[in-house]
């Protein structure tokens, strides 16, 4: 097994080598877990002429769709975020959509840039995972190494132009005992979503089966916990479907951009002139 392959290596990895790795095309999988005490972003890249009416979806859904950067027109680099992070190799897998259509998975986005994208990074929640950690709260996902599972629920989000559609969370298994502590540390990382959107229930927002995630992989629930969900950041890849852009460019569900931002620190977003 290489050390690309090796994920618990990988979680032990310095932020600048781990970026190495994966703008290598050595490492394609989930980023739980990983580069911890950095902020982890969403990506979504479009053309400008959907930039400002995405930025405004952005900006109305803020707890799902936390804007920490912006990209010039037609430049790749997120110099905002960190030392040399090229937007075009530095997400582990990325998804092409093409009107509204999820078309491939691809780990280099370098022969599909455009002179007219704009790109944007939105906070995740795996940034808030080592906290939790940190304070004795078991997530099953990352002991088990798979992709936490995400659903669409039936929780509006507010329009902006195109851009419309349900919101989408994440979702952990928490110990009752542990879901006040929970909250309270996950609120603490508002540009990581902040605290749960719901916490019970999985009907009460939409969704059917705990079993059947629309991304990433089901969880178990024990006895002793309840389904806790947060916003999530694909969100927006659920906008997509609706606005049906000529191309857009996202993340695969799990496979974040791991920036040099620390995870506490508030984020100056940049936002360029003609987005």
């Amino acid at each position: 097994m290489t050390l690309a392959q090796n994920y618990d290596e990988l979680r032990n990895l310095p932020t600048a080598s781990l970026r190495e790795i994966i703008r290598s095309g050595l490492y394609s999988g989930h980023t739980a877990g990983l580069a911890p005490g950095r902020l982890q972003a969403n990506i979504v890249i479009l053309p400008e002429d959907f930039a400002v009416d995405f930025l405004r979806f952005c900006q109305r859904n803020a707890k799902a769709c936390p804007l920490v950067g912006v990209s010039d027109r037609a430049n790749p680099m997120m110099h905002t975020l960190g030392a040399e992070i090229d937007i075009r190799t530095d997400v582990p897998s990325y998804r092409i959509y093409r009107d509204g259509t999820a078309q491939e998975e691809v780990s280099d986005i370098r022969e599909y840039w455009r002179d007219d994208l704009v790109a944007f990074a939105l906070g995740c929640s795996f940034t808030f995972e080592r906290a939790l950690m940190a304070d004795g709260i078991r997530l099953q996902h990352i002991e088990k190494n798979i992709t936490v599972p995400m659903y669409r629920t039936s929780i509006p989000t507010e329009p902006a132009g195109p851009f419309s559609g349900g919101v989408v969370v994440s979702m952990r298994p928490i110990k009752r005992d542990d879901v006040e502590r929970a909250a309270a540390i996950s609120a603490r990382y508002p540009f990581a979503h902040g605290g749960p959107l719901h916490v019970g229930p999985a009907e009460a927002i939409g969704i059917d089966a705990l079993d059947r995630p629309d991304w990433g992989e089901a969880c178990t629930i024990g006895d002793d916990e309840v389904p806790v969900f947060w916003a999530c950041g694909v969100t927006p890849q659920n906008a997509v479907l609706n606005a049906r852009p000529q191309i857009c460019i996202t993340h695969k569900p799990g496979c974040m951009l791991i920036t040099d931002i620390d995870e506490s620190q508030e984020v100056p977003v940049y936002r360029p002139a003609n987005a």
